[in-house]
């Protein structure tokens, strides 16, 4: 089950972000008999995250995360990764923007300081596993470890983790993938954690109040330049004041009236600084081109593959034939709305994440 442990005895790491989930699975690997060491990682150097509620990785949660190792009696590290998460998640997800592309910041950290890096830092501690407070399953199948959806639909945050390679889920451990959070805090009361019915984190975490333009503005300062909004004849028919400030499939913001029909954003041509518009119809696409793919199963069949998908993380799934090779794509055979480069097509097989890519282009 995706709740199972390594041996009692076994040097293990758990990622404690200062939160719930990641202080109960650092408990329970305690108790389970596990040699545990906490490692928090410092994102931020704002002197406001400390002070910042509702948001994960702020300077409070490192405390709270070190209160619980102490109450609880195994050892805990904060690591400094500020420069390495601004270079390769903040600073990423600001030229993403000027691209004219929708990035998901915290897929770029799972792949880079959460999973890669700390792999790493649990290999240099001679850890077996490293452990994290995610809401997906790992399960053992007839070739290795696969990565599957949380018990609780709710909970479930496998879009977030389908860059996860195969050789970082066979030292990847999910204990909480089988629970609902109800019973996970049950487990923290259980447990005494001070953090027991701390909220859970909901802004992307350097993101204050979601304002996510204003982010853009101070890493990339002149990123809001006007520029026509036009139809989707090439007609202008206004002007925007910063393509930061859209994302395909948007309807508020774009201000213009006397139309026949609501505007919708259909694409943001980032060279030319245009603001593509039309109604909601010229939305509908049914093929998706997409950046590599990185693969959890078997080979993908010449004739392509019968998947399941999700194109945004609290989109329905949509059924599609995948196309691998070179240039790898999803047909689908009824028209999908919003879709919008930068974001990532998460594809399943029944409860099972198969892969899945950034996604290119829709067309």
């Amino acid at each position: 089950m995706s709740a199972r442990l390594p041996a009692p005895g076994t040097r293990v790491v758990v990622a404690m972000s200062g939160g719930v989930d990641s202080s109960v699975v650092a408990a329970i690997a305690h108790w389970h008999g596990c040699e545990t060491i906490g490692v928090t990682l410092r994102l931020s150097d704002s002197e406001a995250a400390p002070a910042r509620a509702g948001a994960c990785c702020a300077g409070s949660d490192i405390a709270d995360a070190r209160a619980v190792a102490d109450a609880q009696g195994f050892a805990h590290y904060v690591l400094d990764y500020a420069s390495a998460f601004k270079s390769e998640v903040m600073e990423a997800f600001a030229d993403s923007y000027l691209e004219g592309r929708t990035p998901v910041p915290c897929i770029s950290c799972n792949q880079t300081v959460k999973f890669r890096d700390l792999l790493g830092v649990a290999q240099d501690l001679g850890a077996e596993a490293l452990l994290t407070g995610h809401y997906v399953q790992r399960l053992d199948g007839p070739a290795g470890p696969e990565l599957h959806r949380a018990a609780d639909p709710s909970k479930d945050q496998s879009y977030f983790l389908f860059a996860t390679t195969a050789p970082q889920l066979a030292r990847l451990g999910f204990p909480l993938g089988g629970l609902d959070k109800p019973t996970v805090r049950l487990l923290a009361e259980h447990f005494g954690l001070r953090v027991a019915n701390k909220p859970d984190s909901q802004d992307i975490c350097f993101v204050p109040n979601g304002d996510y333009r204003a982010v853009v503005l101070k890493l990339r300062p002149g990123a809001d330049r006007p520029g026509d909004i036009v139809d989707m004849d090439g007609h202008v028919l206004g002007r925007h004041g910063g393509l930061i400030g859209f994302t395909v499939g948007q309807r508020r913001g774009i201000e213009i009236g006397g139309q026949a029909e609501p505007l919708y954003v259909i694409r943001l041509e980032s060279e030319a600084n245009r603001l593509v518009v039309g109604p909601r119809a010229a939305l509908a696409v049914q093929t998706v081109e997409l950046d590599p793919l990185n693969w959890l199963a078997g080979p993908i069949p010449p004739e392509g593959l019968e998947v399941a998908v999700k194109l945004r993380s609290m989109a329905p799934l949509a059924r599609a034939l995948l196309l691998g090779g070179v240039t790898p794509r999803l047909i689908f055979p009824d028209p999908q709305f919003g879709v919008s480069p930068g974001q990532a097509a998460v594809c399943y097989e029944g409860e099972r994440v198969l892969g899945g890519a950034f996604i290119r282009a829709a067309v």
